[in-house]
């Protein structure tokens, strides 16, 4: 199975510009803890509700502040015709929870663990990559 068959293509985003505000607007309404940052469709880093509350909230700045900023650079992306078990092999290793899926330098989607998860034959690969990412001390995004 392919990454394309699992990820989820409909992927809210910020520009490197916005506003932290608008980020943490995006992940309340939508019920999410990221979003991929993109210029012009390319991406160009994450950014969570870890990095707004490390780098922003705790760090005493206003909510003006933007994206680019507190967001994570230069993320780990995968291909649409990836395996999923190298999805998974992958957000193992990095120790990250969403994989931004990119075609011709274009965001085209994301794979989380819930999409890993939801496939019986995927599970596994899920449980692995969960326990490897909540690991302390690991590589963060």
């Amino acid at each position: 199975m392919k990454a394309k068959n699992i990820m989820s293509k409909t992927v809210m985003t910020v520009a490197s510009d916005d506003p932290v505000e608008k980020a943490a607007q995006l992940m309340k309404q939508h019920g999410i803890g990221s979003v991929p940052v993109c210029d012009r469709g390319k991406v160009v880093g994450m950014v969570t509700d870890r990095d707004i509350v490390l780098r922003s909230t705790a760090a005493g700045q206003d909510s003006n502040q933007k994206v680019k900023d507190v967001m994570s650079p230069n993320p780990v992306v995968g291909d649409p015709e990836m395996d999923v078990h190298e999805v998974a092999k992958i957000m193992s290793e990095k120790q990250i929870r969403r994989l931004p899926i990119v075609e011709n330098d274009n965001l085209v989607g994301v794979v989380s663990l819930g999409d890993l998860s939801v496939k019986p034959t995927l599970q596994d690969n899920a449980g692995e990559a969960l326990k490897d990412i909540s690991q302390p001390g690991g590589v963060q995004m």
